[in-house]
């Protein structure tokens, strides 16, 4: 029976089928067992990659490919130790989702019962996971129900919680979470997605986007950078925030800012900042890092002087991100660092460097010997 599986299901280093696929921080896919026995005999590479392994790698359940091969070698369902009435078996209200016969009332009681669930314990939502629940849940964020919008806001919801656990993480990925994510942040999902939905859906992506690997995926994804920068640019309260937040956790990884400042991230960024949205602030310290950034931002008429008066009026978190940004502005460009003397920088930089926080501090020394250097001020 092994010769007719896909070669997918093999693991790479024993060339049996896997019983427990993981995925290393590589992305790539190994029996468990395999692959713990490489570790353990002192390896550090990714057998396939050769690449470098984090000292202690972790091992990410590929549930997805699990659920595969189950269809073809049934797997023992995984154990629940000491059942209690509020940690009932999951499968009677995974059941319940799958069901065609199941109402949408009773569809969205269960998934309050396993959100409820969740919310409380770490190990459940292990368990729930292993126990098959993504599918369901994105049935019902795809549903054209009658009551879709809350079906679909309590299923993002529980996706949410699941992806809080740093096993599911990857296997989200894997499962097909993100284009339904995606669909919901841009508006091309089925119904008209609320903004609350287009709020959990992007808070999502910025949960998944902790692992290293996701951030490529997540980041490479068709449309997903574009439609975070269409959501700051026409979203309203919480969803502008929660869409800046997840372009700040992707674009920590170097690719997705050239991504983001090609879907015009940067004028969207800046007229946020100067809307009062300081999370985007965020956004732009790390954007300026890439030269692509540095760009638009120089090109951007009044750049200056929008971060200068983030300088006067925000937050020390916001404060630390727009002398980032500047910083990285004004190393190269005489015209933004003569801006900011004109606003005023050299004067305001000098009392930041007896600021409480250690980053603003120092921020602001590195920006006081740019604009010093490239003007020749002592």
């Amino acid at each position: 029976m092994a010769g007719e599986l896909p070669e997918h299901f093999k693991c790479p280093i024993s060339l049996e089928i896997m019983s427990d696929p993981v995925i290393l921080s590589s992305g790539h896919t190994f029996d468990r067992s395999s692959i713990q026995r490489w570790l353990d005999s002192g390896h550090r590479t990714c057998p396939i990659t050769k690449l470098p392994l984090p000292d202690h790698p972790i091992l990410i359940p590929n549930h997805a490919l699990r659920s595969l091969i189950s269809n073809f070698t049934p797997l023992s369902p995984t154990p629940i130790p000491n059942p209690t009435p509020s940690h009932s078996q999951p499968q009677t209200l995974i059941s319940t989702l799958t069901s065609q016969a199941s109402s949408s009332s009773s569809k969205l009681d269960s998934l309050q019962q396993l959100t409820r669930l969740a919310n409380r314990d770490s190990l459940f939502r292990r368990r729930l996971t292993d126990s098959g629940i993504v599918p369901p849940l994105l049935s019902c964020v795809d549903s054209d129900d009658h009551d879709h919008d809350s079906l679909r806001d309590k299923a993002l919801s529980l996706l949410l919680n699941l992806s809080l656990d740093d096993h599911n993480k990857v296997g989200l990925v894997a499962e097909g979470v993100v284009s339904r994510l995606v669909a919901i942040i841009s508006g091309t999902a089925a119904g008209t997605p609320s903004p609350d939905c287009r709020a959990i859906a992007a808070t999502t992506l910025t949960s998944l986007a902790v692992v290293e690997v996701n951030k490529a995926t997540i980041g490479a994804y068709p449309h997903a950078i574009e439609s975070l920068v269409s959501l700051v640019r026409d979203g309203k309260g919480r969803e502008k925030k929660e869409a800046a937040t997840a372009l700040y956790a992707l674009c920590s990884f170097p690719d997705n800012r050239r991504r983001a400042v090609e879907c015009g991230a940067v004028p969207v960024l800046l007229r946020s900042v100067d809307c009062g949205l300081e999370r985007a602030v965020e956004v732009l310290g790390v954007l300026a890092k890439c030269k692509e950034g540095r760009e638009q931002m120089e090109r951007f008429h009044g750049c200056v002087q929008i971060l200068s008066r983030v300088l006067r009026n925000g937050s020390s978190r916001g404060v630390q991100y727009a002398l980032l940004a500047l910083n990285s502005l004004c190393c190269g460009s005489e015209v933004a660092s003569t801006d900011a003397i004109r606003e005023g920088l050299l004067e305001t930089c000098l009392a930041f460097l007896e600021d409480d926080n250690e980053k603003v501090r120092r921020n602001a020394s590195a920006l006081l010997q740019n604009l010093r250097g490239n003007n020749r001020i002592s």
